[in-house]
C-alpha cells in the first residue's frame, strides 16, 4: 500500500519515564486536532508522550483528492505507519470510526493496549444510522452543511444534539466546528456492513471499551457488542455524549482511562522502576 505523507501532532514527554506512548486515532468526519483540545495536553502533563494522527485525506495529511477511495485497510496502514515511528508499542486510543481502524490495524500490528471510545458497533452502522435519522430526520442534510463549514442556526442545533451532551457550552461547540470535514464514502459503506466481515485476528492485549451515557450516535447499550469480542472491560461516562474527548465530561473520561491504564499495565510501577 502506498506510503503517504501523514501529519501527526506530537506532544513528547518531558523526560523518559517508562510509560508507553499514546497514539490517538480520530473518528469519521473529523481530524486529529480533536484530541489536542483536551486529551493530549492532559495526558502529556501526566508524563505520556502523546501522538495524534491525521488519517489520509484528513486534516493536514495528504490524499484529500482521493478521500472517497480509502477504506479501513488504508486507514489501518496509516496507523501502522505512525506506530513504526514510535520507540515502543503504544496504547492505541481510537474514537468512533477510529476504534474500527485500530481494530483493523491490530489484525496484523502490535500495541501495548487498546482503548475504544464510542466505537462503531460490531454489528455495523446500519441499525444505528436508522435510529439516528428517526430521532433527527434533518441530521444528514445538516451534516452535509457542516462538512462544508456552512453552519446555520439549525445546523448548530442538530449537530450539538447529535454529537454532544446537553451540557456542552457554546465555546466547546465552537472548538468542534472547524474540525469537521468530509469522510470517505468507501469507508462509510464498509462500516455499514461491518458485521459481515469478522476480524481476522484479535490479539490478547488489555482492552477497554468506553462510551457516553447520552451518546446519540452509538448508544451505550451497544458497547457490549464490541467488548465481548475483545474480552474488554466496559465503562460508561455519565451524562457524556459522542465526542467524549471534547465533552464537558472529558475530565471524567480521561481519569477513567488513566486509572485503567495504571491498573492494567502497572504503569506507575514501571515508571518508578
Amino acid at each position: 500500500m502506498k506510503h503517504r505523507k501523514l501529519h501527526t501532532l506530537h506532544r513528547p514527554a518531558k523526560q523518559p519515564n517508562g510509560l508507553p506512548p499514546l497514539l490517538f486515532v480520530h473518528g469519521g468526519y473529523i481530524h486529529g486536532g480533536c484530541w489536542d483540545v483536551n486529551f493530549m495536553r492532559h495526558f502529556n502533563e501526566l508524563g505520556y508522550s502523546c501522538h495524534a494522527i491525521d488519517l489520509s485525506g484528513h486534516g493536514a495529511s495528504e490524499g484529500r483528492e482521493d478521500l472517497h477511495s480509502y477504506d479501513l485497510d488504508h486507514y489501518a496502514a496509516d496507523v501502522a505507519q505512525a506506530v513504526a515511528e514510535l520507540p515502543a508499542p503504544p496504547v492505541l486510543i481510537g474514537h468512533s470510526m477510529g476504534a474500527a481502524v485500530v481494530q483493523r490495524y491490530l489484525e496484523k500490528g502490535k500495541a501495548a493496549a487498546v482503548i475504544m471510545m464510542a466505537p462503531v458497533p460490531a454489528t455495523g452502522l446500519s441499525a444505528s444510522s436508522i435510529q439516528l435519522t428517526r430521532k433527527h430526520p434533518d441530521f444528514l442534510r445538516e451534516a452535509a452543511y457542516a462538512v462544508r463549514g456552512k453552519y446555520t442556526a439549525n445546523t448548530i442545533r442538530v449537530m450539538r444534539e447529535v454529537y454532544f451532551s446537553p451540557d456542552v457550552s457554546h465555546e466547546e461547540f465552537v472548538a468542534f466546528q472547524p474540525l469537521v470535514q468530509d469522510e470517505s464514502r468507501t469507508a462509510i459503506a464498509e462500516m455499514m456492513a461491518l458485521a459481515w466481515r469478522p476480524p481476522v485476528r484479535r490479539p490478547k492485549i488489555p482492552a477497554l471499551v468506553m462510551g457516553g451515557e447520552l451518546d446519540q450516535v452509538f448508544p451505550a447499550n451497544l458497547l457490549l457488542y464490541t467488548a465481548t469480542g475483545w474480552n474488554a472491560e466496559t465503562c460508561v461516562v455519565p451524562r457524556a455524549g459522542h465526542m467524549l474527548m471534547m465533552e464537558p465530561q472529558w475530565t471524567d473520561a480521561a481519569a477513567k482511562i488513566d486509572n485503567w491504564m495504571t491498573r492494567r499495565l502497572g504503569l506507575k510501577v514501571a515508571a518508578a522502576a
